[in-house]
């Protein structure tokens, strides 16, 4: 196995496995912010992102405004999944951009949104999302994409560049979540130019019983093979609003508590996984973009 270079930078071993625990949808709604607060103070979870398009986004820039020094990221919203609770763009409203359904807001799916919207448009929106997240008064470390919607061909290229462009590291797999054509060289090309990628993404599944939560948190970190980790959960608080919203609310209850546990945070320090943040990250890929 080969170094990983950001890794081989930090002062790693190829033998080490390093993991980012990251917290996604800060913001979707109200229930998301005290959770990720409470899951920072317990010590297990090292980032998230803040979805700049949602209602409870002026809250999380709020919040971070008086506490800085949380490792905070936009998570790039070009979705909009839930039946009944929506949002739309940041940078125009107008339909021939491709970013709106026919309700006026984002599409549900991703599959939706590559049908219908232009690259240049879905650029846009990064570029607006970003700027509106850093106007808020948040100095973001990292994006990333919600349901992995800016990950595919004609999108990727821009997400990437234009993250990079601002100062913040992209979430790049090298295995995933989509492949296609060219795909290993545009990889080969960003990391020539200091841009860490992922050996692996892992998520918390939103299927398996939250009853189960420990136990499948350990048995992932378990498995966790050596390299570099970006290990995605979706906690929230259970309060109405989640249940109003989410069906499967239960699993995203069962990440707070999971990732709150004193149990679950022994574990991950006993088998001797490394957790990191984006901060550690962006401050190794300006060393080594210089």
């Amino acid at each position: 196995m080969s170094p990983h270079p950001i890794l081989h930078t930090l002062g790693f071993a190829t033998t080490d496995r390093v993991v980012i625990i990251h917290a996604d949808d800060i913001g979707m709604c109200q229930a998301t912010l005290p959770a990720f607060a409470d899951l920072l103070d317990a010590g297990l979870v090292s980032s998230g992102a803040v979805m700049v398009p949602c209602a409870w986004f002026p809250q999380v820039a709020a919040w971070y405004r008086q506490h800085p020094a949380v490792d905070m990221g936009v998570h790039l919203t070009l979705t909009s999944e839930w039946a009944t609770y929506r949002w739309g763009p940041v940078s125009t409203r107008a339909p021939a951009s491709g970013l709106l359904d026919q309700e006026g807001y984002f599409p549900h799916r991703p599959t939706h949104l590559l049908a219908q919207a232009t690259p240049d448009a879905v650029a846009a929106e990064v570029q607006a999302q970003i700027a509106r997240a850093q106007q808020a008064g948040i100095a973001p470390t990292h994006a990333d994409c919600h349901m992995y919607a800016g990950m595919v061909a004609p999108f990727m290229p821009h997400y990437v560049r234009l993250s990079a462009a601002a100062g913040l590291v992209p979430l790049v797999g090298r295995h995933g979540p989509h492949v296609w054509a060219g795909r290993e060289q545009l990889l080969t090309h960003w990391e020539t130019q200091g841009l860490p990628t992922f050996d692996h993404l892992a998520v918390m599944d939103l299927q398996s019983g939250p009853e189960e939560r420990i136990a499948q948190a350990k048995r992932l970190f378990d498995e966790m093979p050596a390299g570099l980790t970006c290990l995605l959960l979706h906690p929230a608080r259970d309060t109405p609003e989640l249940r109003a919203i989410v069906p499967a609310w239960r699993y995203r209850v069962a990440d707070y508590e999971a990732f709150l546990s004193a149990e679950l945070r022994r574990h991950v320090r006993n088998i001797g996984i490394q957790v990191i943040t984006y901060r550690t990250l962006q401050a190794a890929m300006g060393r080594r973009s210089q």
